[in-house]
């Protein structure tokens, strides 16, 4: 038995499609015929704002799923559990470290807020869901845990560590990727892929034991990505041959450009507003 009637629509996004807002974020809203699951929230503002643009129903929202503990990933939590209280959260429990991007000598803080980490401390228990292990949430959709770095050119993307001197780097091992399987084949839904977008499709594959991957929507991280990179990753999702891929947030404008040269009209020019349906 597979997912049937699969849609995902892009809530928060870098770029957005007329009257709605954008924010250098990402969130996803992904309807099945029994559940209504929330990837990431954005940043906050424009997430709330497009929400009531687009006619979603928080209220109706069963599962939260935070992505990794960036802020620009965890910064609607609030808004969401006003709206939806009975919601179950489900992330590693990496997402409460202190993170910090440093370039050129200059520390930004890049953790979630202190408004987000106290919603997730005081998620009642039977709601908060510590993501440690691969798991299912329905039959058909599932989310991958933290996801084995096994390419040589994949990295997490960037100048991240977990101390503003820059001394201690991070290599963003909560980072998690939900996916749900359809009649021909997987859809996975990305935060940011910081494990690299191949090690996350190979991770898939095996968990759910399909040979097919359909679609990949969501964050590419390949904004600082060098030619090797970019080179291997375009080889290796040309073998796996999705229908749709939908590059958002992080990838990048030249690499999304580059992926759209190298693999055709498969690469759609994702904003928010979009919604993809299997």
């Amino acid at each position: 038995m597979t997912s049937k009637n699969v849609s995902v629509t892009i809530l928060v996004d870098n770029k957005a499609g007329k009257g709605l807002g954008f924010e250098h974020g990402l969130s996803l809203w992904i309807e099945t015929e029994n559940k209504r699951i929330l990837v990431d929230t954005g940043q906050g503002p424009a997430f709330a704002r497009n929400t009531r643009k687009l006619g979603v129903d928080l209220a109706t929202a069963d599962i939260l799923v935070l992505s990794h503990g960036h802020y620009d990933h965890a910064g609607g939590i609030a808004y969401v559990v006003q709206q939806a209280p009975n919601i179950d959260i489900y992330c590693h429990p990496g997402v409460l470290q202190p993170r910090y991007a440093v370039r050129d000598g200059e520390a930004k803080a890049i953790g979630i807020s202190e408004q987000a980490r106290a919603v997730l401390d005081g998620w009642p228990s039977s709601r908060m869901h510590w993501v440690r292990q691969p798991l299912l949430l329905t039959e058909k959709i599932g989310i991958t845990a933290p996801i084995p770095r096994l390419t040589s050119y994949e990295d997490a993307g960037g100048p991240f560590y977990f101390d503003p001197a820059g001394t201690c780097p991070d290599p963003i091992e909560d980072d998690l990727a939900l996916w749900i399987e359809t009649d021909l084949g997987v859809v996975v839904c990305l935060g940011c892929a910081h494990a690299g977008v191949v090690n996350t499709l190979d991770h898939v594959l095996s968990l759910t034991q399909r040979v097919r991957v359909r679609a990949v929507i969501g964050g590419f991280h390949l904004l600082d990505a060098g030619p090797e990179r970019l080179d291997q990753t375009i080889s290796a999702l040309r073998l796996h041959n999705p229908e749709v891929l939908a590059p958002c947030h992080c990838t990048g404008e030249r690499p999304v450009t580059q992926l759209r040269d190298a693999l055709g009209e498969r690469v759609s020019p994702a904003a928010v507003g979009m919604t993809y349906r299997f």
